[in-house]
């Protein structure tokens, strides 16, 4: 009989080469230097450790998965593409963006402290990803200069986060974002609705949108193969560079 055989590119850290990575590193929260303004010090409460924060999206975590799968599908994703995600939460999606993409080539928005531990204290050491060094910054106010000024993304998306900020905040983001979206083949995603452009009815919406150089895509349905459940993402590209 044959014997099994790890595959090129999933063979899992060892312990060896993941207490390096905590030494080199400092865990992901201690940068030094020009970095350390990016990133907060955060501790690591006992709630995190039995994983509570898997139950604060309201459906399985294994799900970020399948949305994983759909955004990378939808967008040509491929491993040196550049993601950036608004309010990455506690890594439910964004662990699998980490882990596929290139070190370096996630970036994330999040406001809220306890998922940043959750996130930068728990989920990235225990998946053993310290190594990618995503860049995952705290802010709620849709500024993105942290990520330096000639970063260009293949990929931005929101998962539910757009729902929760004020109409004026979104089309402030969406203004700083465009010129940061590959032109053509780039995309935003954003998930469940839209109400930040259908509030303004549909013309004033895609006179707002072709202002900013922005085109609507039309909405696609995701399914998700695990779940009796399924979300609705809205797509936009950058039409002129």
């Amino acid at each position: 009989m044959q014997k099994n055989e790890l595959r090129k590119g999933i063979n899992p850290r060892t312990r060896d080469q993941q207490l390096a990575d905590l030494i080199q590193y400092k865990g992901i929260s201690h940068y030094e230097g020009d970095e350390a303004n990016n990133h907060t010090a955060l501790p690591c409460p006992g709630e995190l450790l039995v994983e509570q924060h898997h139950s604060n999206y309201g459906e399985p975590w294994a799900g970020g998965r399948d949305v994983f799968e759909f955004l990378a599908e939808s967008s040509s994703l491929k491993p040196n593409s550049r993601v950036l995600e608004i309010g990455c939460g506690t890594l439910r999606v964004g662990l699998h963006f980490i882990r596929y993409l290139s070190p370096q080539h996630f970036h994330c928005l999040e406001k809220d402290e306890l998922s940043l531990m959750a996130a930068l204290r728990y989920e990235l050491p225990s998946q053993g990803l310290l190594h990618k060094r995503p860049l995952i910054v705290r802010g709620d106010d849709m500024e993105f200069s942290k990520f330096g000024s000639d970063t260009t993304y293949d990929l931005i998306y929101a998962s539910a986060v757009f729902l929760h900020m004020p109409d004026k905040l979104v089309w402030t983001g969406l203004e700083r974002l465009v010129d940061r979206l590959k032109p053509y083949d780039g995309r935003i995603f954003v998930s469940h609705n839209v109400k930040f452009c259908s509030r303004l009815g549909q013309d004033k919406c895609s006179q707002k949108l072709a202002s900013l150089g922005l085109e609507y895509l039309g909405k696609q349905t995701h399914d998700s193969l695990l779940f009796n459940h399924y979300e609705i993402w809205f797509g936009f590209r950058r039409f002129k560079t």
